[in-house]
């Protein structure tokens, strides 16, 4: 009897819970007021540079989140039962010419609070992103997701790299191309999915990049049936970020060239 009860007293608190959670629209981001008078600091090429491990062969890594720093921010980029329909950020890489890059795997630095569960993510590559508009996919997929943590923590939440890789390699040309990694928390078993978040981060010193310079400063985009936001860039005024949060994603590309 009392494990039956303890059962259904369990049931309810998740119920009660998640109702709560739902009952107020969730924050579109997760981020510090931010000081605007602090300027974006331009990646460069460190020969030292550590980018996960995940990221090998490592592309391209747009560089670490700082903790620390006012104008350190999480764009929405999740798949749950709190955000149905999902929230999707893109970040793009500009391929410069004269290179032809081979690539086989996408990883972003996202914040979260819980487990996530199934442990799949979806990807997507695209050209033509503008405000407003999606351009066209080149290619798009999901897959069973490598989840390690980054030891590092954001306003209360852990930073975990998760990567997505497939089989059949992605050939880009030179010109600009625009990324994202979706992870989930879709098991209606899992109490956790319905008040779980999950934001990537942003860089604002490009620490430990490869080829940074090739993310294109400002080209940052939320898709979000949950939010009602299409194609708006996170620049966007109405999103609430100053020009040094919305600068620059902490992302990477697996591939060579």
């Amino acid at each position: 009897m009392k494990t039956t009860f303890s059962a259904v007293a369990l049931f309810l608190s998740l119920g009660v819970t998640a109702f709560a959670a739902n009952s107020k629209k969730p924050a579109i981001s997760q981020h510090r007021a931010g000081d605007p008078s602090i300027l974006l600091q331009e990646p460069e090429n460190n020969p030292r540079s550590v980018p996960p491990s995940l990221c090998s062969p490592c592309l391209f890594y747009g560089g670490d989140l700082n903790p620390g720093d006012t104008n350190s921010v999480g764009f929405s980029d999740e798949n749950t039962l709190l955000i149905l329909g999902g929230s999707s950020t893109y970040a793009a890489v500009n391929i410069p010419t004269g290179v032809t890059a081979t690539v086989y795997g996408i990883l972003f630095n996202v914040q979260a609070d819980a487990a996530f569960d199934p442990i799949t993510a979806s990807y997507d590559i695209r050209t033509g992103v503008s405000d407003g508009d999606g351009g066209t996919s080149i290619a798009s997929g999901s897959g069973t997701a490598v989840i390690q943590p980054t030891g590092r923590n954001f306003i209360g939440l852990n930073e975990y790299t998760v990567a997505v890789s497939w089989s059949t390699p992605v050939t880009l040309t030179p010109g600009e191309y625009w990324f994202n990694l979706t992870p989930q928390c879709l098991n209606t078993l899992d109490g956790s999915c319905s008040v779980f978040r999950q934001f990537v981060s942003n860089t604002t010193q490009g620490a430990n990049d490869i080829h940074g310079k090739w993310q294109p400063v400002h080209e940052t985009f939320l898709n979000s049936l949950f939010f009602g936001v299409a194609w708006t860039n996170w620049c966007d005024a109405s999103l609430g970020f100053n020009p040094t949060q919305c600068g620059y994603a902490s992302f990477g590309l697996r591939g060579t060239k």
